[in-house]
């Protein structure tokens, strides 16, 4: 199960929305081995694009090193999905080279007007998709 706060789940899907209509994506990081996500960190979509996401390599680079500095790891690796559902693509499991986070899929998709979006999480580890429940809460 994802456990996250109202604060971060605000701002991921806030990210999502403005990004529209490219794919958002970013990483919140949290303290080594606790599963904790904390630091929200949106990332730029390299190929500013409706259908696919890509972390800028020197971004994504800088990252990781922050997250060594302060013996972080990457709990959440976020993207949102622009037309289709939030469920990862062959793709997006291709690329999910983190076996300890959790993927989250927003969806910015507008099918009835009504500006609804679904927000999921999975695992994904040796392109075995698992999802997951997503539990809000007001703090740790």
């Amino acid at each position: 199960m994802l456990t996250l706060t109202q604060a971060l789940y605000d701002r991921i899907v806030e990210h999502s929305r403005q990004d529209h209509p490219d794919e958002a994506c970013g990483v919140v990081a949290g303290p080594a081995g606790t599963g904790r996500p904390e630091r929200f960190v949106p990332m730029l979509n390299a190929a500013r694009s409706p259908t696919f996401y890509e972390f800028d390599s020197k971004d994504l680079l800088k990252l990781y090193r922050e997250m060594d500095d302060r013996d972080e790891e990457p709990v959440i690796v976020y993207h949102s999905h622009t037309a289709t559902e939030a469920y990862p693509s062959r793709t997006d499991v291709t690329y999910a080279n983190e076996p300890g986070a959790h993927y989250v899929l927003v969806s910015t998709a507008d099918k009835d007007g009504l500006g609804q979006f679904q927000f999921r999480s999975y695992r994904i580890v040796d392109g075995v998709i698992t999802e997951e429940e997503v539990q809000v809460v007001e703090a740790y």
